[in-house]
């Protein structure tokens, strides 16, 4: 048993096996999953889990390099505007696509971890990186 940080097993067996370039999704409610990609169900209630408190317990194991958000965020979600302003400060590249195109994006990924969150487009790909 772990003492602290990431408790869900499920997510730290991901998070070990993921090797470099390979995506992990980070989502609210509402985003579709593509058949065929796994999907962490965390949702209990709307908001609980928040993608904030989701996404920082992620972050926290993940080594990454890159991360990909809708641009749509501009207009609708500012505490998303301001985590790509603070990953960008962090060294990371901040790719903004149309939401549209950001759910073809999700096709890829290893998995979609999703959150109870209700806010709009409340959504971040996150691009695996090498901690060497």
């Amino acid at each position: 048993m772990r003492r602290s940080g990431l408790l869900h097993a499920e997510l730290n067996r991901l998070i070990a096996a993921m090797g470099h370039t390979d995506t992990l999704v980070i989502a609210d409610v509402g985003l579709p999953v593509p058949h065929g990609v796994s999907c962490i169900d965390l949702a209990v209630l709307p908001g609980t889990p928040s993608f904030a408190t989701v996404f920082d317990a992620v972050y926290a194991e993940l080594a990454v390099e890159r991360v990909t958000v809708a641009r749509e965020i501009h207009e609708r979600n500012p505490a998303l505007v301001a985590l790509s302003r603070r990953l960008a400060g962090d060294g990371l590249t901040v790719d903004e696509v149309s939401h549209d195109d950001l759910k073809r994006l999700t096709a890829r990924a290893v998995a979609v971890v999703r959150t109870g969150e209700t806010s709009p487009y409340a959504n971040v790909i996150l691009h695996a990186g090498v901690t060497f």
